[in-house]
């Protein structure tokens, strides 16, 4: 039996409610987001920048870059660098000590650093322009943008292909199209090659055009015409009148070419890069440095 205060306690006492369970919403949950990447470590965020040579058997910190370099020890008056393609390469003579090649790398760091962004910027330009050879793919020719068209009712045995315009289907503007001979399930390197054979007869026909304009102007004989491929010049000359083109050049505009062939003529005359030779090439191209310029900074397709 409860007591009289326990009674009087009661009568003041919420009532205990029971809550009925929470609904089950029938619509669907949201899908969950993906988990973020983890974040990078400390050593990745605070790691300097890197260039790295693929032969590179020394390694130096240059303010907040990171270089590796290919060190070569030869028959030299003194130390040199070059930077090409791969990264940076150091040449020094056999008794200069290793603390004073260091020295002459820190020495040079900004032109080193320069030239190393330079050339990772170019090698991302030469991959972005890559060609995915395909029907509809397009490239630079003479400056201009042709598109390729697989074209399987013909060989073009004579001339490899056949070039179009089209001023029609934009007005005011002029829509080249190349017509290659091949089936429209052809492999890459098939529409590659079938391409690259073409440019190079059009390389052929215009560079010994050109060559013909400007001899007379520079008053030089040539005497053989050569295609070449290499990858880092556009041009050579030699004494005897050869001259070797690479053919790419044909992805540029006429002004540009024209500069190539008058700088390979003019070593005709000047075999040096003398100011004498400079005013050579003057004579025939007034402009040569802006198109000089033009030919440094603008990218030919990756082949």
């Amino acid at each position: 039996m409860q007591s009289p205060f326990q009674l009087l306690l009661d009568l003041f006492d919420e009532p205990k409610l029971t809550r009925p369970p929470t609904p089950v919403p029938l619509v669907a949950a949201p899908a969950v987001e993906p988990a973020a990447p983890p974040a990078e470590s400390l050593e990745q965020v605070l790691a300097p920048h890197a260039f790295r040579h693929p032969d590179a058997n020394r390694e130096i910190l240059l303010g907040e870059v990171l270089v590796g370099y290919e060190f070569r020890r030869g028959k030299r008056k003194n130390i040199g660098f070059s930077v090409g393609p791969e990264g940076l390469v150091v040449s020094a003579p056999r008794w200069v000590g290793i603390g004073e090649v260091e020295a002459a790398v820190r020495g040079k760091s900004r032109w080193i650093v320069n030239k190393l962004e330079q050339s990772r910027e170019r090698r991302e330009r030469l991959e972005a322009a890559r060609i995915e050879w395909q029907d509809g793919a397009t490239f630079p020719f003479l400056g201009e943008q042709v598109i390729l068209v697989l074209d399987p009712r013909h060989d073009f045995r004579e001339t490899g292909g056949m070039l179009h315009t089209d001023t029609e289907t934009l007005p005011g503007m002029a829509r080249m199209t190349l017509h290659i001979g091949l089936a429209q399930n052809a492999q890459p390197s098939q529409i590659r090659d079938a391409v690259q054979a073409w440019l190079m007869r059009q390389a052929k026909r215009i560079f010994t055009e050109r060559l013909e304009l400007y001899a007379p102007r520079l008053g030089v004989q040539w005497r053989k015409l050569t295609l070449s491929s290499a990858s880092t010049l556009w041009g050579t000359a030699k004494t005897d009148g050869s001259i070797r083109l690479n053919w790419r050049l044909v992805h540029f505009r006429m002004p540009v070419i024209d500069y190539v062939v008058a700088h390979e003529l003019s070593h005709l005359r000047v075999m040096d890069h003398s100011p004498r030779f400079w005013e050579t090439v003057k004579t025939v191209v007034p402009n040569y440095t802006e198109l000089r310029a033009q030919l440094k900074d603008e990218t030919a397709p990756a082949w």
